[in-house]
């Protein structure tokens, strides 16, 4: 039977209404887009008097600042055909693998990879899918294959940094390249033409390959610092000319993005990291260092420079060379009017009403600008600075460490303060104690109790605070300092709740920690209520990944006394294999190797009880680390040696006991009263004590014999008189 014609309206209208929908959006987009760049244009302009509303309120993306001179369009390098990327891909695999049957093999195969590759270098640094081969090819590239990559990008480097994926093989040439230049400068032989080299191949240094990039890039500088994608090779290049480190451990923002791909190579140790050692450079890098810090101030007027420090892409780039102008050319820059630090500042005296003066105060809780007001405090002249610091900050202390971005900038000001001046900080910060622990705000506190600790300062008035906000039905808890919260179990235990995406719990557990490397009180809080916690709550601690890290400070702590240590250690008896086996407690279990240094009884102790677990140890990745950690091979096929070794290494006290009568220790002969005695010291007394009973013995029984016999000292050589 025919079917029925049905209209197809329902689908028809719901698809033709999203489709209206979708153009729509685009229309909006597009012309949200023109609003956009017609305001841009219109905000950067200095003849409209909007710049401080566009830079409040504006978000930037990949504008630059105006009046500076643009490179022209990126060019197209062309695309490779689908054989030579099917090619380079399996390449990069095979590179990343690392599986090679040793290092002459990987050689060949890079010469094999870099044949193939040429013609073709700024293709594959522009590829999407092939530019990771190019850094991995930059990693383990010889000082030669480097300078002819060099070559290679030469006369194309500008287009290149500003190109999304070409822009982070230039980072990794320059990084790989650096140190070819410290070897050259200590060898100049490395440069000259081998003997057996092809005549027609022009051989230039690594240093003149450098130069040779900067004045490419030297008429864009301005454009560059701005750039999305070039500032980030722009501050590297900057930090390979000044010869200064970098580190993994730097503050990234500064110099790489935090969403930056790591390309590494598997098993090649040695460049895992993309660090750089303090190095020397040549006189020319400083030379073209100097220009550069130079011409970026020439090129730009103090109220661009200032624009500049809330650019979030070019504030970094600024703090970089402010930095850099400060510490390799002398704190006297400040006094030359063509230096950054005087554009940016250039009122002397610096007072309330002049423009530095507001300049300041705008960046204090900016959360841009606070970070290059930073870098002004932590590099500035100590005459710059004591200025600063009495017109801005000194009656403000308080309530900067209250504010979330101005506590930073607190921060830097306390670690140049003097004896008297942070004694002042001391107490204004003091009484905002209650208020900072309320807001989970204690990385000032740390900084001010280790600056504390430099200066020798009194924390009496940081300790009375802390004890208060931190004190519970117990006195002062160091649960509530590391926010630690307990739930119940389906096995009726209690374990933490490992949450360590809350940055409270960090700045707990490092504010401890900076508690315990204070000698006195302060440090005394958080060892005696580790101390309290019982064995439930010390196994809470140990398997948290964030408060583990206060346990094992307190244990490698030189701060903290034996007795403390032994008591702590104790209340893991029984525990120590299932906390091995986690991956927080097993770092416990290995900072308890070191804690028991003077407690040699209690590391066999632990070590016996790891030897009962020993088949879920070596089923265990971190039970395994631990089993090695702790030698724990050698304990069971040649105990006598791990014992005598052990016992060396916990040192020679062996054993100290608690003290007796309310805390005074007995003491010895050459020992201070009140000094606790440690294993062999009692021994050697109760020895002393027992041979000169047995003297005494000795002489009572003599002078009973001399009586009863008539032999007398007078009697010396004469006959017995018998009685």
């Amino acid at each position: 039977m025919p079917k029925e014609h049905r209209k197809r309206g329902r689908r028809d209208e719901e698809k033709k209404r999203k489709r209206e929908q979708h153009q729509d959006e685009e229309t909006d987009a597009k012309r949200s887009k023109h609003a956009e760049e017609d305001f841009q244009q219109l905000a950067i302009d200095p003849t409209t008097g909007a710049e401080e509303e566009y830079y409040e309120d504006y978000q930037y993306e990949d504008g630059a600042i105006d009046g500076v001179t643009r490179p022209e369009a990126l060019p197209f390098y062309g695309m490779l055909d689908e054989d030579e990327q099917e090619y380079f891909k399996r390449a990069d695999e095979l590179l990343e693998l690392n599986q090679f049957a040793d290092a002459e093999e990987r050689s060949l195969f890079l010469e094999n990879v870099y044949k193939e590759a040429d013609g073709k270098e700024l293709k594959i640094a522009s590829s999407q899918s092939c530019s990771r081969l190019m850094e991995r090819l930059i990693l383990l590239s010889t000082p030669v294959q480097l300078k002819g990559l060099f070559q290679k990008f030469s006369g194309h480097f500008l287009n290149l940094v500003q190109h999304r994926f070409a822009s982070h093989c230039c980072e990794a040439l320059f990084i790989k390249a650096a140190p070819t230049v410290t070897q050259e400068v200590a060898k100049p032989e490395l440069t000259q033409t081998p003997p057996s080299s092809d005549p027609n191949d022009v051989v230039v240094s690594m240093e003149n390959l450098f130069l040779y990039t900067l004045a490419e890039l030297e008429g864009y500088l301005g454009y560059l610092m701005t750039d999305r994608f070039a500032s980030h090779v722009l501050r590297v290049f900057l930090i390979v000319l000044s010869g200064e480190p970098l580190e993994k451990q730097a503050n990234k923002s500064t110099v790489q993005s935090k969403r930056k791909e790591k390309i590494t190579v598997a098993g090649s140790e040695q460049v895992q990291e993309r660090t750089l050692e303090q190095r020397v450079v040549p006189k020319s890098f400083l030379d073209a260092l100097e220009k550069v810090i130079k011409d970026s101030a020439a090129s730009l007027e103090s109220t661009w420079l200032r624009t500049l420090a809330e650019h979030p892409t070019g504030n970094p780039t600024l703090q970089l060379l402010l930095q850099l102008e400060l510490t390799k050319f002398g704190k006297s820059r400040a006094k030359d009017e063509t230096s950054i630090i005087h554009k940016l500042l250039p009122d002397d005296p610096i007072a309330e009403g002049t423009e530095s003066a507001s300049f300041i105060n705008g960046l204090v809780y900016s959360t841009i600008g606070s970070r290059l007001l930073e870098t002004i405090i932590q590099h500035a002249p100590g005459k710059m600075f004591k200025a600063i610091y009495a017109d801005f900050f000194k009656e403000r202390m308080g309530s900067l460490a209250r504010n979330e971005i101005a506590g930073y900038v607190a921060g830097r000001i306390l670690e140049r303060l003097s004896k008297e001046d942070l004694a002042d900080a001391v107490r204004q910060i003091s009484e905002q104690i209650p208020n900072l622990v309320e807001r989970n705000r204690t990385a000032i506190l740390k900084t001010l109790i280790e600056r504390c600790a430099v200066r020798n300062v009194d924390t009496a008035p940081i300790k009375a605070q802390l004890e208060k906000a931190y004190s519970g039905n117990n006195g002062f808890e160091i649960t509530r300092i590391l926010k630690l919260q307990e739930t119940p179990s389906e096995d009726e235990k209690s374990q933490s709740k490992h949450d360590a995406s809350h940055p409270e719990k960090v700045h707990g557990s490092l504010l401890a920690q900076a508690m315990m490397s204070v000698p006195g009180p302060l440090g005394k809080l958080i060892f005696d209520s580790l101390e309290s916690l019982g064995t439930h709550l010390s196994l809470i601690v140990a398997r948290d990944p964030i408060a583990s890290r206060t346990l094992q400070a307190a244990l490698k702590s030189p701060n903290a006394t034996v007795i403390f240590r032994r008591k702590v250690i104790q209340q893991f008896y029984g525990h120590i294999g299932e906390l091995a086996l986690d991956p927080a407690g097993s770092h416990a279990i290995d900072a308890i190797w070191e804690g028991t240094h003077g407690l040699a009884f209690i590391r066999e102790r632990i070590a016996e009880e790891l030897a009962e677990n020993e088949a879920a140890l070596r089923e265990s990745f971190v039970g395994r680390a631990v089993w090695r950690n702790w030698q724990m091979d050698l304990y069971k096929r040649r105990r006598g040696d791990w014992v005598k070794q052990s016992r060396y290494t916990a040192g020679n006290e062996g054993f100290q006991s608690f003290p007796e009568n309310n805390g005074d220790a007995p003491t010895a002969k050459g020992n201070k009263p009140g000094k606790h005695l440690t294993a062999i010291e009692l021994a050697r007394q109760r020895h002393a004590a027992a041979k000169a009973g047995q003297a005494k013995k000795d002489h009572k029984e003599k002078k009973h014999v001399a009586k009863h016999t008539g032999r007398t000292g007078g009697n010396k050589g004469k006959a017995p008189v018998l009685t």
